[in-house]
C-alpha cells in the first residue's frame, strides 16, 4: 500500500524510503542473533557480570556470550564497566541507548502476543 508524502513521492517502495528500509533490516538482523534477546532482556533488569550472565543463560557459551557483548558495546546499546576491586570485576549494563532498544523490543513483543494469541483463538 502506497501513500503519497509531502512532496509527492510515494511513502512504500519510494527512493526516500530505501535508506529507512536498509536501517530496518539491519536492526531486525542485528536484534534476530541468537541468544541477543535473551542477553537484552537480562542486561534490562541490572547490570550484570559476565559469568552472572553466563549463568543465567542455559546453553550459551562463553565464546558466543563474547560476542553479543561486543556486538551491543560495539553500537553502544551496552556498556562495559571494569570496577577497582580484587580480584578486578568487569559489569554490563544497558546504556540509555541500549534501554531505549529494549522498550521498543518490549513493545515488538507485547504486540507479538496480542496478534499471535488472536490467531490461536480462530
Amino acid at each position: 500500500m502506497a501513500h503519497e508524502t509531502e512532496g509527492g513521492a510515494q511513502g512504500v517502495g519510494g527512493v526516500e524510503n530505501r535508506a529507512a528500509c536498509g536501517q530496518y533490516h539491519e536492526i531486525l538482523e542485528f536484534l534476530g542473533r541468537k541468544w541477543m534477546g535473551s542477553v537484552l532482556s537480562l542486561l534490562a533488569t541490572r547490570s550484570y557480570r559476565f559469568n552472572e550472565l553466563l549463568g543465567a543463560i542455559p546453553g550459551i557459551s562463553d565464546r558466543m556470550l563474547t560476542e553479543r557483548l561486543r556486538d551491543l558495546e560495539t553500537r553502544r546499546f551496552v556498556a562495559r564497566h571494569v570496577l577497582a576491586a580484587s580480584p578486578i570485576r568487569v559489569e554490563y549494563e544497558l546504556t540509555d541507548r541500549g534501554k531505549e532498544l529494549n522498550e521498543v523490543v518490549a513493545s515488538l513483543v507485547h504486540s507479538a502476543e496480542r496478534w499471535f494469541a488472536k490467531e490461536e483463538k480462530r
